[in-house]
This record gives C-alpha cells, structure tokens and sequence, in this order.
C-alpha cells in the first residue's frame, strides 16, 4: 500500500513521468541547488576527477528547464562552446 501512495503521488507531480533522480515539479520555483557531489562523480566517471583543461562541465538539459543535476545529464563542453550556449540560454 505504501509503495503505491508512492508511486501515485510520485506520478502525479511529475505529470506521469516517475524518476528515481530529483527532477523539477512544475509550478515549483526555479531556483535549484547543484549537486557537488554530482558534479564530482561526473568527473571521475569520464577519467577527469581534477577536471579537464580547456572544459567545463555543462548540463545537457539546462537545471532551469527540468534538467536533473545528476551524472547523467552532465557532458564535457570546451570553454569557447559554452559561452556560446550562454548567449541563447
């Protein structure tokens, strides 16, 4: 029983959509907290745990915009690309 309060209230504020990453509910504020740790284990997962010369690490769907600020929503982005994206974002 449990399990299925859950899971309904789970469905109901992702608009059906379940995770088992934090995700944004909408009507929520949008500030969102990012995760060091996240950030952290990105790095290390892709070989870079000191970071990465010439590379940021961005978020594929931007936390702004529902992105979960998890490992994998995460990606290597050079410097000149991400002043770029921060143009139109």
């Amino acid at each position: 029983m449990k399990k299925s309060l859950i899971a309904l209230l789970c469905a109901v504020l992702l608009m059906g959509s379940c995770r088992s990453e934090p995700s944004v509910v909408p009507g929520a504020p949008t500030m969102v907290s990012r995760s060091s740790a996240a950030r952290r284990e990105f790095m290390r997962r892709t070989g870079y745990p000191n970071g990465r010369p010439g590379y940021i690490v961005d978020h594929i769907i931007p936390l702004k915009r529902g992105g979960v600020d998890a490992p994998s929503n995460m990606q290597w982005q050079t410097d000149e690309e991400a002043k770029a994206k921060d143009k139109w974002e």
